[in-house]
């Protein structure tokens, strides 16, 4: 049997040492690294090129979606399965149209969790059965039906990472230093974000972040005003 690399992402240590315990008792599953951020774990990919990425959604500085992008745009050989608490629709969608190519909870069996990592290593996409039924029933509910002319404009992935890291309480010099970016850019990213979601203040981002599951409440210290 073929050994498989794995990177595991998660900011929670104790998540990722009982991932970690789990995966190495198969023998075939080698743990390459584990990030704790999804910006460390873009970049760990891009180093180490592991043949699966273990990744949940909910991370600081980048989320799992975007994180998810920019690993597979570096490493297309990579597979990621995600691995979290969100089963929403919307995050599920989400998910698979950044190119995850499994999507599981995180109260799936273990054996489940080992059974998905094989079967997306050979080439397969994997969901579990709940899952694959609410994907069943979305594709169902939305056949035929006209575009929303209500949806809320796209960011581009740019405008997401800034709005993540706004909404986690960067101020734009350190969003600058985070990305790599001008401060006079990280300025203009800034206003179309506040322009495309028309929202015009930081606790409105935090809020629409938050809805959104960009970031989690418990990761910024911004109190958020209840509308």
């Amino acid at each position: 049997m073929p050994n498989i690399t794995v990177l595991l992402v998660d900011d929670h240590n104790i998540v990722r040492q009982g991932l970690k315990a789990l995966l190495l008792a198969e023998g075939d599953i080698t743990i390459l690294a584990e990030a704790q951020t999804g910006r460390e774990a873009v970049q760990m990919a891009g180093q180490l090129r592991p043949d699966i990425v273990l990744m949940d959604l909910a991370m600081p500085r980048l989320n799992g979606w975007e994180a998810t992008r920019q690993i597979l745009k570096a490493v297309p050989s990579a597979k990621v399965i995600i691995l979290t608490t969100y089963g929403g629709d919307e995050h599920i969608q989400q998910a698979i149209g950044a190119g995850a190519a499994a999507y599981l909870l995180k109260h799936t069996a273990a054996n489940e969790l080992v059974k998905a990592i094989r079967e997306v290593h050979r080439g397969e996409a994997y969901f579990s059965p709940a899952i694959a039924e609410r994907l069943r029933e979305h594709t169902c509910r939305t056949m035929g039906k006209e575009p929303d002319a209500t949806a809320e404009p796209g960011l581009t992935p740019r405008e997401a990472e800034v709005l993540q890291l706004i909404a986690e309480g960067f101020a734009n010099k350190q969003i600058a230093g985070e990305l790599g970016l001008s401060v006079k850019t990280i300025e203009k990213h800034r206003q179309q974000v506040m322009h495309k979601l028309n929202i015009h203040n930081i606790p409105g981002l935090v809020r629409h972040a938050s809805a959104k599951s960009v970031i989690e409440m418990r990761r910024t210290g911004i109190p958020i005003p209840v509308a």
